[in-house]
């Protein structure tokens, strides 16, 4: 059994390209994301997909940013993060002061973004703590990682890449992809995760039947068994 308990964002935005890219950026992240490229439908959005979070454009075809903002304030608890082209300070002001629980001004990096949003979650207490993936708990708020009854210790570094495979549970995820969400880049040395991945498995695997899985070529997969 996969229990998913990842945070929900949903993402209105009306240049393709940018939706695209932020929501790859942020289901790499381990967020369920839903993009829209305007407002039109949001109230029945907000209901049916229950967001924690709405990324949002300013400049929108029909209601712009600001009239969504304050939908989803008289609608909702979701966090919200603002996007916009403009860069004066009167408009980052307007967003704040209507609600909104951040800003961020394009062109932006989307590893930022992706920060900025993963702060407001947790400022809000919508980042859940506890994943399931077969009988392996993985509790990243206490650093408690349990197969069964059994508890398994794991180094700072291992909890990390733990924590990252269980976010991306029953994906494959590359090298690149590890190195940049658990150290911070990507330009290094791809041993580098072959060593600590192997570590991970060894210990995951003293308690149990094989979790972690290498998938030739591409990367490796976190789930409960083979398909």
């Amino acid at each position: 059994m996969e229990v998913s308990t990842a945070a929900r964002v949903l993402v209105i935005e009306d240049a393709e390209a940018i939706g695209a890219a932020v929501s790859s950026a942020l289901r790499d992240a381990g967020y369920q994301v839903q993009v829209r490229p305007d407002g039109r439908d949001l109230e029945g959005d907000l209901v049916r997909f229950r967001p924690d979070l709405v990324v949002l454009d300013v400049m929108l075809p029909g209601r712009d940013g600001f009239m969504l903002l304050e939908v989803i304030r008289r609608t909702c608890g979701a966090g919200v993060v603002m996007l916009t082209a403009r860069d004066g300070v009167s408009d980052r002001l307007r967003g704040l002061d209507r609600g909104a629980d951040d800003y961020v001004v394009k062109p932006f990096v989307l590893a930022e973004l992706v920060a900025r949003v993963s702060a407001v979650l947790r400022r809000l207490g919508r980042t859940p703590s506890t994943v399931q993936i077969g009988d392996l708990v993985v509790d990243a708020d206490s650093a408690v990682v349990l197969r069964g009854d059994a508890a398994i210790e794991l180094t700072a570094t291992e909890l990390r890449l733990l924590r990252y495979l269980a976010a991306q549970r029953g994906r494959v995820v590359g090298k690149t992809q590890i190195l940049t969400a658990v150290w911070g880049y990507e330009d290094y040395d791809p041993n580098l995760v072959e060593v600590h991945v192997s570590a991970l498995r060894r210990k995951l695997e003293e308690h149990g039947p094989r979790l972690l899985h290498t998938v030739r070529g591409l990367g490796y997969v976190l789930r409960a068994d083979e398909t």
